[in-house]
């Protein structure tokens, strides 16, 4: 990767703009995909405890890492998360495996508190010492986060993007959402440029300065999904795709009452999800 695949934090630090998703990585095949994203190029992993698969991508650190080995760790940028109920000094290193040997940046995040963490972000800044510098958030065409990014760009944030990609295989797909790598003005593009749908969908969002993690266990799609920094949108191709945002959410959190899903927490006084961004 070239200095310009890299969003820069306002610490200095250089965050790669795209990295490999882990979440939905099964232990037994996460280790295996964390090798092939390091021989594929990657220098950026986004994992969880909660993931309940840390320890395996820190043997693949261990594999694929050391003196003579060609990688060296602190050339790694590693994203790891905080659960709500860990917060608490004493509960921050416990929460990483030793063997990812250190973390670069650390998420405040849940389900429910990442769409909100826009709000908080902006409370923390005015007050805190050491302020946020990453803004992790869904993100795709269909939910393009204009105004979220904007507010991110006027407040030194870099923005991350899960989901890139639609999170097709989730297990509560619903058989009539849209299907986001199907989608015309996208398939188009990618006819034109000879890349894939997803191929795509990832640099559009690197050409926005959104650090992208797309999730994949397969060793042909992790090496495509970083082969993105040999083509340019043009202007009116970038447009075309942030044209095809709908407001559309695959990450909700839902809850079954009387036999029908309904979103969870939407009574909550701060249900963030009927708001702009």
């Amino acid at each position: 990767m070239s200095m310009n695949d890299f969003a820069v934090l306002s610490t200095g630090r250089k965050m790669p703009l795209v990295g490999l998703g882990t979440w939905k990585s099964e232990p037994g095949q996460v280790k295996q995909a964390v090798i092939w994203a390091l021989q594929s190029g990657y220098r950026h992993i986004d994992c969880a405890p909660i993931y309940g698969n840390e320890p395996e991508i820190g043997e693949a650190f261990q594999e694929m890492m050391g003196p003579e080995k060609g990688i060296r760790r602190e050339d790694v940028f590693v994203t790891s998360k905080l659960w709500n109920t860990k917060h608490h000094p004493d509960d921050v290193e416990p929460c990483s495996p030793k063997n990812l040997s250190y973390i670069v940046v650390v998420l405040n995040l849940n389900e429910f508190n990442s769409a909100v963490e826009c709000k908080r972000e902006q409370r923390n800044s005015s007050v805190a010492s050491i302020k946020p510098t990453v803004l992790q958030v869904e993100s795709h065409p269909y939910l393009a986060q204009v105004e979220l990014l904007a507010h991110c760009r006027d407040r030194s944030l870099v923005m991350t993007a899960y989901s890139p990609l639609g999170s097709p295989d989730r297990a509560w797909k619903h058989p009539e959402e849209p299907v986001l790598l199907e989608e015309p003005a996208i398939a188009a593009l990618a006819k034109k440029y000879n890349k894939t749908p997803a191929q795509i969908i990832i640099r559009w969002q690197t050409q926005r300065g959104v650090v992208t993690i797309p999730k994949s266990i397969t060793e042909s799609r992790i090496k495509e999904n970083i082969q993105v920094f040999d083509f340019t949108l043009e202007p009116e191709e970038m447009n075309q795709v942030t044209a095809v945002h709908r407001g559309w959410r695959y990450i909700v959190p839902t809850i079954t009452v009387d036999g029908k899903s309904v979103p969870r927490d939407a009574a909550h006084p701060h249900y963030p999800f009927n708001d702009p961004y």
